[in-house]
């Protein structure tokens, strides 16, 4: 007997979970509450790890694609201090496909490919333990049953309610993102000062890191600690007033270094928030998450990785399921909370040390991880 199998939310995780299930010859219903894939920008630049994100890519038939997409120069890293002296300045070898980087957009659509997502299907809640099976309610008033329903739909989950009671919680660490286009014709000497990967460059408590995307746009993300509300008394939506304020938080540092911010274009505002550590639940029959939605963590590299690799795995699990989903489901989340936890213990300590009032702090862990 096939299982009505819903998956709550179109990014990484579960367009990847879909994906293998499409693979498997498995339906599935996609339930993205965007109204097209293009209803909001994709973000920024993601580094799929060898034995994560590039792993569940594996599984999921697209490993070729991606290496024809990505962008292995990417994993370059420049560390600056704020005077504008270069500390470290790494570069991947030519073979070095460890951590390539690619576009969240171009991911988003290598992952689409045959799936018939239902967009503008925004859930509201998920009832578990009805008697036709999991309720899911919609922005529209409709609701829909359906035996598994996966929770892959972010820090904000609207299905992770039906299996715990987390909220996120603020990490004292803000992040205001900008932007750059057609960096190389526009912006050659930020182009030359970012390389072809990363910029990062880190004062006390404060932190402004370049990244490039493809097609010469880069996103620049200004990282400092404050209260949740320190922009009560800054209108976030004028432009010049968010510039302004930024340039006097980084007020002393090199002037090529504060272009990255005089050069942006709009302001975008991204408080950081976490779950618990050890994030877990007492399973609910029906019900389960992954990604975000069950273990937001510090935005260090992980956390696209973990929901894909995870919405792989968990697809694999049903695909080859003859007996019991629920102890499918069951065994996956003990693996997921248990490979979780260590990388949010990872991440979260990782931030303390990325914005920290010491910089070398900062330094310190890419010399770790680079020797790693």
């Amino acid at each position: 007997m096939r299982h009505r199998i819903a998956v709550v939310g179109g990014g990484p995780g579960g367009l990847t979970f879909a994906h293998v299930l499409h693979r498997h010859g498995l339906p599935v219903a996609v339930l993205e509450r965007d109204a097209t894939p293009d209803a909001r920008p994709p973000g920024g630049t993601l580094d799929l790890h060898a034995g994560m994100g590039q792993l569940a890519l594996d599984k999921a038939g697209l490993l070729t694609q991606f290496r024809a997409l990505s962008r292995p120069e990417g994993q370059a890293m420049r560390i600056l201090d704020p005077n504008g002296t270069v500390l470290r300045d790494w570069r991947p070898g030519p073979d070095d496909r460890a951590n390539p980087e690619i576009d969240r957009g171009q991911l988003r659509d290598l992952l689409l490919g045959p799936l018939d997502v239902q967009w503008g299907r925004g859930v509201t809640q998920v009832v578990p333990g009805t008697r036709d099976g999991v309720l899911v309610r919609f922005a529209d008033g409709r609701q829909e049953t359906f035996d598994l329903v996966v929770g892959a739909d972010g820090a904000w989950s609207r299905v992770r309610p039906a299996v715990s009671a987390a909220v996120p919680h603020y990490t004292g660490v803000t992040s205001v993102e900008t932007s750059l286009d057609d960096v190389d014709t526009r912006h050659p000497e930020l182009a030359r000062l970012i390389g072809d990967g990363a910029l990062a460059v880190y004062g006390a408590n404060r932190a402004l890191v370049a990244q490039r995307n493809s097609g010469g746009h880069v996103k620049v993300y200004a990282q400092f600690r404050a209260p949740l509300d320190w922009h009560a008394d800054l209108d976030l939506a004028d432009v010049e007033a968010v510039r302004s304020s930024l340039l006097a938080l980084f007020d002393g540092w090199a002037a090529p270094v504060l272009d990255l911010l005089r050069r942006g274009t709009t302001f975008v505002h991204r408080p950081l928030h976490v779950l618990p550590v050890s994030h877990c639940w007492t399973h609910v029959p029906g019900v389960t998450l992954l990604g975000d939605a069950a273990h937001l963590m510090p935005p260090l590299g992980a956390g696209a990785n973990l929901a894909m690799l995870e919405g792989a795995e968990l697809a694999e699990s049903i695909a080859d399921c003859s007996g019991d989903l629920d102890e499918v489901v069951r065994a996956f989340e003990e693996q997921m909370w248990a490979r979780a936890g260590r990388w949010a213990t990872i991440t979260t300590a990782g931030l303390e040390r990325l914005v920290s009032p010491d910089p070398a702090e900062a330094l310190a862990l890419f010399d770790q991880v680079q020797s790693s």
